[in-house]
C-alpha cells in the first residue's frame, strides 16, 4: 500500500508541470495561474473513486472476484485515496493558489501606490505653477539620490556582515513559514484525515470503534451514515459551482481545452506508464482492483475544493465555473472510456 501515497503525489507533481507548460503555451493571465495549476494538479480523489470503484464490484460476474471481498477492498482503497488527496490538496495546492493570489494583490497594490504618488505630484505642481526646475537642479538632485543609494547599499552590506548566522537561519525559516502558511496543514479536513488514519492503523482503536462488537461501534455506524450522505452532498456542490459556468465559455475556450487535454489525455497516458512500470519492477502487488484505482487517480476531473479556494481568495470564480462545467461534462464520457480500458489493462 506504500505506493499509493507516491502515486497520488506523482499525479499532483506531473499535473503541476503540465499546468505550467499550459500557462506558457497559451499565455494565461497572472491572476489565473494559481487556478490553472490547481486544476491540472488536483483531481477529484474523494467522492468519485468512492462511487466508481465499489460500483465495479456490484455485479455478480465482475472480474475482480467475490462481491463482498471486492467491495470491502474497494472501499478501503477509495477511502485511502480520499484521505491522501485531502492532505495533498489542502497543503500543496492550497499554497500554490495562495501564493499566486498574493502576487496578484501585490501587483495591484503597487499600481494603486503609483497612481496615488502621481496624483500627489500633480497636486503639488498645480499648487506651485510658477516653480521651475532647471537641468542643473535635476542633475544635482539625481547625484544626491545616487549618493544616498550607494550609502544605503554599503550600510546594508555592513549590517548583513555583522549579523550572525543563527539570525539568518531564523529569518529564512520565518520567510519560508510565511510563504507556505503552515497553519493550513491543520485545516479541519486534514485533522479529520489524520485522525481517521490513526484509528484505521492502530489495532486498539479499531477494536474500540470499528469492529462490529466494539463498545463504541455506534459512533462508527453514525459516521458511516453521515459519509453516505456526504457523497451526494458533494456532488450537489459541484452543480452549484457550475452556475457561472454558462457565461463566458467561448472566451475561455483555449484554457478549457488545455485543461481538458491535461486531465483526460496527458495525465492518464502518463499514469499508464507509471503504474505498469511499477508493476513490472515489483513495486505493486498483483491486485487488479488496486492497480485499477491507481490508474483511475490519473484520469479524474479537477477537485471540487478548487472552487472553495478560488472563492476564499476572491479571484477567477467565473473561470473556475467554466472549467468545472467543461471538465465534468467531459468526464461523463472520458471516465467511462478510461475505466473500460483500465479494467481490460489490469486483467490482461
Amino acid at each position: 500500500m506504500w505506493f499509493m501515497p507516491v502515486n497520488v503525489l506523482l499525479t499532483f507533481l506531473i499535473g503541476t508541470a503540465l499546468g505550467w507548460l499550459l500557462i506558457k503555451i497559451i499565455r494565461v493571465p497572472l491572476h489565473l495561474h494559481g487556478l490553472v495549476l490547481g486544476c491540472c494538479a488536483a483531481g477529484n480523489l474523494g467522492n468519485l473513486p468512492l462511487i466508481i470503484v465499489p460500483a465495479v464490484c456490484k455485479k455478480r460476474n465482475n472480474s475482480f472476484g467475490d462481491v463482498d471481498v471486492c467491495k470491502k477492498n474497494a472501499l478501503a482503497y477509495a477511502s485511502l485515496s480520499m484521505a491522501l488527496g485531502s492532505i495533498y490538496i489542502w497543503s500543496y495546492v492550497y499554497n500554490i493558489v495562495r501564493i499566486y493570489s498574493s502576487k496578484v494583490s501585490s501587483v495591484d497594490d503597487s499600481k494603486v501606490k503609483a497612481v496615488i504618488i502621481a496624483t500627489e505630484n500633480d497636486d503639488i505642481d498645480s499648487e506651485n505653477p510658477s516653480k521651475l526646475v532647471t537641468v542643473d537642479d535635476k542633475s544635482q538632485t539625481n547625484d544626491h539620490v545616487k549618493q544616498l543609494e550607494i550609502e544605503s547599499v554599503v550600510s546594508h552590506q555592513q549590517i548583513a556582515k555583522i549579523s550572525s548566522t543563527k539570525q539568518k537561519i531564523r529569518n529564512q525559516i520565518k520567510v519560508l513559514a510565511e510563504k507556505i502558511n503552515l497553519k493550513v496543514l491543520f485545516a479541519p479536513a486534514t485533522i479529520g484525515t489524520i485522525i481517521g488514519l490513526i484509528i484505521g492503523i492502530v489495532p486498539q482503536f479499531r477494536k474500540v470503534l470499528v469492529d462490529e462488537n466494539a463498545p463504541l461501534f455506534v459512533i462508527q455506524d453514525s459516521l458511516v451514515m453521515l459519509g453516505d450522505a456526504a457523497i451526494p452532498a458533494m456532488t450537489l456542490l459541484v452543480g452549484a459551482n457550475l452556475v457561472k459556468g454558462l457565461e463566458g465559455v467561448r472566451k475561455q475556450l483555449p484554457l478549457v481545452i488545455g485543461i481538458t487535454i491535461v486531465r483526460f489525455i496527458a495525465l492518464p497516458a502518463i499514469g499508464i506508464g507509471i503504474v505498469k512500470g511499477a508493476t513490472h519492477f515489483g513495486l505493486i502487488h498483483h491486485d487488479p482492483l488496486y492497480q485499477f484505482l491507481l490508474l483511475l487517480q490519473f484520469a479524474l476531473p479537477p477537485a471540487v475544493a478548487m472552487s472553495t479556494m478560488v472563492q476564499l481568495f476572491g479571484g477567477g470564480e467565473g473561470e473556475c465555473s467554466v472549467i468545472m462545467l467543461a471538465t465534468y461534462s467531459c468526464a461523463a464520457v472520458s471516465l467511462t472510456l478510461w475505466c473500460t480500458f483500465f479494467v481490460w489493462l489490469v486483467l490482461s
